[in-house]
């Protein structure tokens, strides 16, 4: 399944970006080293991606925007805080709902143990 294999290979990637760059800087740096290693492994990576979004019979340009979409199948939503909340979940089901897709991956930096707090969340998978 092409989801995991991504998956697969995200996880591989913030492994090496923390190891590197240890925990506690800001989300932006985070997600830069992560487009830039998942692009060195040959994948399509767009970070900020806006999402258009229909309300109301209401078409919104940007309705929100992805931290980073890899290969237009797996959503990354990146946090640097102290502890994941219920609220980061549903976020990112959100984002996989409107989007239609069916992997995310929730990633907190801020952490002493990454494995920890890397987080799987499905939308019909």
């Amino acid at each position: 399944m092409k989801e995991n294999d991504i998956s697969y290979a995200i996880r591989g990637a913030a492994f090496k970006i923390y190891n590197e760059l240890g925990p506690g800087l800001l989300e932006s740096v985070y997600e830069v080293a992560l487009a830039y290693e998942l692009e060195e492994m040959g994948y399509s990576v767009k970070c900020q991606q806006g999402i258009p979004m229909r309300y109301k019979h209401i078409n919104f340009d940007v309705g929100f925007r992805l931290d980073i979409i890899v290969d237009d199948t797996v959503v990354i939503e990146i946090k640097s805080v102290e502890s994941l909340a219920d609220v980061h979940y549903k976020q990112l089901l959100t984002y996989l709902k409107l989007t239609d897709k069916k992997l995310g991956i929730l990633i907190n930096f801020n952490t002493s143990d990454l494995s920890d707090s890397m987080k799987r969340v499905v939308n019909k998978l």
